[in-house]
């Protein structure tokens, strides 16, 4: 899965430069946090729940992000819970992005308690439309020290196609 992470990375360095850049010209006497939620879902060609050299990213996915966060600081508990569907990119990722939440600080690991998963809902590809990975909820969170950001990269989903090219992917 090292092309997995590359690619992920290869999108959360520019994202979090841009979200460095807003977070500087937003309010300076109140902390807020931005959060972003993402994921990729692939085609797994040869059926085998891995990214071979044959898949290919899926774009036009419609995938089901659902989250809660609960933020406990001194002057509040609160709970934010929420549903929502996403459309993969031309690049099989599907992002969802959580502005400003006021009394949330994400860059200390004790003040958010977080779950997020995200469910496959349907292929547009007639050629892979078998679910393999259908739900996630296993995740890499980076949470920037700067501007409080949360970045949470969910594990991939995929569909299959509905038989198996062995000429393609051997026995």
């Amino acid at each position: 899965m090292n092309l997995f992470l590359l690619f992920i990375l290869a999108f959360l360095v520019p994202s979090s430069l841009l979200l460095g850049i807003q977070a500087s010209h937003s309010h300076r006497t109140r902390t807020f946090t931005q959060i972003t939620v993402m994921g990729l879902v692939y085609c797994d060609t040869c059926s085998n729940n891995s990214f071979s050299k044959h898949s290919y990213f899926l774009s036009g996915v419609e995938v089901r992000i659902s989250c809660k966060f609960k933020a406990e600081t001194p002057r509040t508990a609160e709970q934010i819970a929420f549903s929502v569907n996403r459309t993969t990119n031309k690049y099989g990722v599907y992002r969802l992005e959580i502005p400003s939440v006021d009394g949330i600080r994400c860059a200390e690991d004790s003040a958010i308690a977080s779950f997020c998963q995200a469910s496959l809902i349907g292929s547009p590809s007639s050629s892979c439309n078998v679910p393999g990975y259908r739900t996630t909820s296993e995740e890499i969170s980076i949470k920037s020290r700067e501007a409080n950001i949360c970045i949470y990269s969910l594990n991939p989903l995929n569909y299959r196609p509905s038989a198996r090219d062995d000429t393609l992917c051997g026995n």
